[in-house]
This record gives C-alpha cells, sequence and structure tokens, in this order.
C-alpha cells in the first residue's frame, strides 16, 4: 500500500478509529486495565472477547460490556496453560466471526528473585504473549491485517528493584515487540507495547499499598511528576488509538504511559 492508497485530507485531523464491528480478544480482561480496554473498545462498536480466572469476575464484566450493544465472549481461561489458551483463543475467534487486534494484558508480576518469582512471570507474563500471538496471526491475517498490544510496564524500561522478574520479563516482551513488529509489517500486522506507570484502582496492587504499606504508596506517589496516580482508562486510551486506524502508522514501540515516573 502507498501513501496515495491513504485517503487523508491535508489541513484536517481526522481520528476516525474505525473499529466499528472489528473483533477485539483481551485476555486478563476482566478489571483493572484489561477491564478498560474491552470497555473502550466495546465503546467504539467492537466486539469483544476476554477472559479470566473466575466466572463471577467473568459474568460481571460481561454484563457491563453487553451494554455497549456489541457481541461479547467471554471465557474461563488458564493463560499460562497452552492447550487452554489455544482454546479460548479459538473459541473467541469463532464468537466474533474475526479478529483485528489481540491485546495481551495478564500479569503473573513476580516480584521474588527467586525460582518461584521467576517462573511466575515467565509463565504467566511471557510465554502467553508468544503463544497467543502465534495463535493471532493467521486469523488477523485473514481480514488483511490488525493489531498486537502487549501490556508491558514502565519497570522494563529501567531496573526494578522490587520487582526483579517482573522487570526483567516485562523487558523481553519489549523487545519481542520490535522483533514482531518488523516480521509482520509485510502482513499488515502492527505490534506495539504499552508500559503503564503505576496505575490505581480499586482492589489493585496500589489499593493494597494504600491500604497495607502507606509508605510504599506515599513514595511511589511522590515519584510521579503529574502529582497522581494513573487510571486504567489512560491506558486503555492509548490501547484503542493503537488498535484503530488512527494508529495505522504506528508500530515496534513501547510506549510509557505514566505521567512521567520514568523520566
Amino acid at each position: 500500500m502507498d501513501a496515495k492508497s491513504i485517503q487523508v485530507d491535508e489541513g484536517t485531523a481526522d481520528m476516525e478509529f474505525g473499529l466499528k464491528d472489528k473483533g477485539v480478544i483481551v485476555t486478563g480482561g476482566t478489571r483493572g486495565i484489561g477491564f478498560a480496554i474491552a470497555n473502550a473498545f466495546a465503546a467504539e462498536g467492537a466486539n469483544i472477547s476476554i477472559c479470566g480466572r473466575t466466572q463471577v469476575s467473568l459474568d460481571a464484566a460481561k454484563e457491563k460490556l453487553a451494554r455497549h450493544g456489541g457481541t461479547v465472549h467471554a471465557a474461563a481461561c488458564d493463560v499460562g496453560d497452552s492447550a487452554s489458551l489455544e482454546v479460548y483463543m479459538n473459541d473467541a475467534h469463532a464468537a466474533l466471526g474475526r479478529l483485528d487486534v489481540l491485546v495481551n494484558n495478564p500479569s503473573g508480576f513476580g516480584r521474588t528473585d527467586d525460582d518461584e518469582g521467576w517462573k511466575r512471570s515467565i509463565d504467566i507474563d511471557l510465554m502467553p504473549v508468544v503463544r497467543g500471538s502465534h495463535i493471532a496471526i493467521p486469523m488477523i491475517e485473514q481480514v488483511g491485517g490488525g493489531a498486537i498490544i502487549h501490556i508491558s510496564t514502565i519497570s522494563a524500561l529501567t531496573e526494578s528493584m522490587r520487582t526483579p522478574p517482573y522487570g526483567a520479563i516485562k523487558a523481553a516482551v519489549n523487545h519481542y515487540t520490535v522483533t514482531q513488529a518488523k516480521s509482520l509489517a509485510p502482513k499488515g500486522i502492527r505490534v506495539n507495547a504499552i508500559c503503564p506507570g503505576s496505575i490505581y484502582f480499586e482492589g489493585g496492587v496500589w489499593d493494597e499499598a494504600k491500604k497495607n504499606n502507606p509508605e510504599l504508596y506515599a513514595n511511589i506517589l511522590a515519584s510521579i511528576p503529574s502529582g497522581r496516580y494513573g487510571t486504567p482508562e489512560e491506558i486503555a486510551a492509548v490501547a484503542v488509538f493503537l488498535g484503530s486506524e488512527g494508529g495505522r502508522w504506528v508500530t515496534g514501540q513501547a510506549i510509557a504511559v505514566d505521567g512521567g515516573q520514568a523520566l
């Protein structure tokens, strides 16, 4: 496709997202960042599939997403299990009828610098990204291209003293993002990573810290130049852009969305 085939009027800033009736899979989409991303795509008219660990959380999320009027598929899945992930992805594709955007969101959040911490991050933060992408690529090819979005972290951009496995494995995801972007560009598939800073939501890590470790909560807050924690919706806004026609010329990027926290 050459530049002339893209119809953009000079002097205008037409930001049509073009997501109506597109198929979007969000793994780990029942709460926090994952749900906010699924909800934002649904609000733009996309059909959504989410997976999660408990039926109660899936049912609650599905009910909220269905209010936008599109198709919503929700299923339990252990993303760390390759067979479970493959069954889920195939069922989601069948339910949606097409796949345009894959958002790899789950995190094992390996905190401890030991075998357990590293295994958790590799099993949940890394391998589902690889496996999910491999399953999704031919599905996205069928519709002529689309987007893969990995949810990473600013901990991947510098040292991660409190969570060594988490930061290192997410750095691997960022590196893989660049490799995928270059190899998949000829297929019309864009690949980007979003690196959230500290994001606050009820039941999340920083909600727990506020209640149980107020000193850490205050110290992290003081480190954010913008003076507050981020929201899941602010991550979702970037994801929608990257998955839309508006982001069609963006690929291979690891984008910090952090209020300046990583500066």
